[in-house]
């Protein structure tokens, strides 16, 4: 047994409405910069849809993943290390911008500065590539949302595609349900296997894959590699780049922006222990439904006694233990069973599990005119509705529906349970014992899938530094990212005395993480005496004048901060004398002036 942690994610698609605000705080704080503007490292994908980018499931076109060959060995999908330098300077098995979409802006100025006239101004929009004007906009990384449930655009969903006749031809009779997606950070990465420069690796402390920037040569095996398609190409460094887990959020305890930023709470971050012997012996099962339940397998129970010795001997930090005993993800995907693997046949043993729907289920049964929270009538619903649980099977469990019908009824006797519950009946134990579970865990899985408390969604043990100091000051050795207009933390330039760029760049210390961990966990002001005095106005919750934010002054102000006090005047607030003509009173100060 050799133990290992993995920092991973459960999704519950029963909460998740569309809304996007995963996929645009995203944006904004990794891929709004030239070179990846086609990029979404998360996005929410409408499902039944073709996903983003468009098809990218139809791994007999894109060859992503691994396979079994006949001897049992697992082989990358898009052939060997001889085939992947034949084709190293044209590979023809990669997206191109029309399968994920050509990103646009629109012309506000010619609005801005239109004359005036009868005509009204258009806005037309214009290629963020090349700048030139688009005569029209036909796809976007999520165009399936206005189409998503419509039987002519049913040929186009992969999943769809392989499940049966009568299924495709009743689509309109299915429901729609949207797929918020990440990197998946999986044990088998393919992607790391596929890179020929080795830039791509797997962190050994939290399992988060990463790319080394200054190792990349931008070869773009990677992107082929990746079956789900969360390897990208920028076009302006030349290098791949890919979702981080906000890494940097997670070194501190704080969860990714795509979970900060949910607004239907849907996600968990927690650690698992998994035994890496039994990686690849799970990745190979002959089977593509047997995928499953193997990867189960590799999971470790920080229960166990023997478990936390052997994990004590690899040198997991107490800390970590304690997080994996707490963690959500243990609790949902192998305590209660609930939450699935997205397209287990890779043989990627992906990270990132999702909670199957049960809503469309209870709407189909409330709209026949039975009691959809009904346990007996949800019950008979799942084990009827074959279209619904086909369709999930063929996206978490490779076609077996065996696993999701169980999920489903554990997620309708909890529905049952709580019902009875708030109704004031009586509990009925046999409602838990129908799935195998007792009422204490039915509550359990209850307060954790409904609205759970933020230090119960997101788990998270802090990294293990041995020297803050130096870790607070990485940024003064630069970044590879460090480009005009890129996230490095230098920002490009830095001045210097000798002009630009010969000066070191400002370090962003960690400090600012940890501030901002504190504000999103306790009501109290934000503690603003960080490295070298510095006020960080983002972490500033608005109550009281936190030292250094102003100049000091000859007054003391209400919340006896040192700084200007309520009758100070220009002249006590700038650090100036007063002007000629200015007073040195606040002019709408209650009372007449002196």
């Amino acid at each position: 047994m050799r133990v290992m942690s993995q920092i991973a994610m459960v999704m519950n698609l029963d909460k998740c409405i569309g809304c996007h605000t995963c996929s645009v705080t995203c944006k904004q704080t990794w891929t709004s910069r030239p070179g990846v503007e086609y990029v979404w490292f998360n996005n929410v994908e409408t499902r039944p849809g073709q996903g983003y980018p468009r098809r990218y499931e139809d791994q007999e076109r894109w060859r992503g993943g691994w396979k079994l060959t006949r001897r049992g060995r697992l082989v990358p999908r898009a052939g060997g290390r001889a085939r992947r330098l034949a084709s190293i300077f044209a590979n023809p098995l990669l997206p191109n911008i029309r399968d994920y979409y050509e990103p646009w802006t629109y012309d506000y100025q010619s609005v801005a500065e239109a004359p005036a006239g009868d005509d009204f101004p258009v806005a037309a929009p214009r290629s963020l590539l090349s700048g030139k004007p688009m005569s029209t906009i036909a796809w976007s990384a999520n165009w399936d949302d206005n189409l998503g449930g419509m039987p002519q655009h049913g040929a186009d969903d992969v999943v769809l595609s392989r499940i049966q006749e009568k299924v495709r031809l009743e689509f309109e009779q299915t429901f729609m349900f949207y797929l918020p997606r990440i990197c998946e950070h999986c044990l088998n990465p393919s992607c790391v296997a596929s890179c020929p420069s080795g830039a791509l690796y797997k962190r050994v402390e939290d399992g988060i894959v990463l790319v080394d920037q200054d190792r990349c040569r931008g070869w773009r095996m990677c992107v082929t590699g990746c079956p789900y398609k969360k390897m990208y190409f920028n076009h302006k460094t030349g290098k791949a780049e890919k979702c981080t887990f906000c890494f940097p959020r997670i070194e501190v305890g704080l969860p990714t922006v795509c979970s900060e930023t949910c607004v239907g709470r849907l996600r968990n971050i927690g650690v698992l222990l998994y035994d890496a012997d039994r990686v690849p012996q799970a990745a190979a099962t002959p089977r593509e439904q047997d995928l499953y339940p193997a990867q189960l397998g590799v999971f470790l129970d920080p229960h166990d006694p023997r478990v936390g010795v052997e994990a004590e001997r690899a040198g997991i930090p107490h800390e970590w233990m304690e997080a994996a005993r707490r963690s959500p993800v243990y609790d949902l995907i192998a305590r209660y069973g609930v939450a699935l693997p997205l397209h287990p046949e890779y043989r990627t043993l992906p990270m990132v599990w999702y909670v199957p729907p049960l809503s469309p289920v209870v709407e189909a049964i409330t709209a026949a005119g039975h009691d959809g929270e009904d346990h007996e009538n949800l019950f008979g619903a799942i084990e009827k509705l074959r279209i619904p649980v086909s369709y999930l099977a063929e996206l978490f469990t490779a076609g077996d529906p065996a696993p999701v019908e169980l999920s489903l009824r554990r997620l309708a006797a909890m529905r049952a349970h709580r019902r009875r519950l708030n109704l004031g009946d009586a509990v009925d134990p046999a409602i838990a014992e129908s799935v195998g579970f007792t009422v204490e865990q039915l509550d359990d899985m209850y307060r954790l899938l409904a609205l759970s408390k933020y230090e119960d969604r997101y788990v998270i043990p802090t990294a293990v530094a041995g020297d803050v100091r130096a870790l607070e000051e990485t940024a003064l050795t630069g970044c590879s990212l460090d480009y005009e207009g890129g996230p490095g933390m230098g920002g490009g330039t830095a001045s210097g005395p000798f002009g630009e760029a010969s000066g070191r760049p400002a370090p962003l210390s960690v400090e600012t993480f940890h501030m901002l961990r504190d504000r999103s966990t306790a009501d109290r002001s934000s503690d603003t005496s960080g490295l070298r005095g510095r006020v960080n106005l983002l972490n500033w919750d608005g109550r009281g004048l936190p030292e250094g934010m102003f100049p000091p002054g000859s007054g003391d102000n209400a919340d006896g901060a040192g700084g200007p006090g309520p009758d100070a005047g220009p002249g006590e607030i700038t650090g100036r004398p007063p002007q000629e003509g200015e007073t040195t009173r606040r002019p709408f100060r209650k009372g007449p002036n002196p």
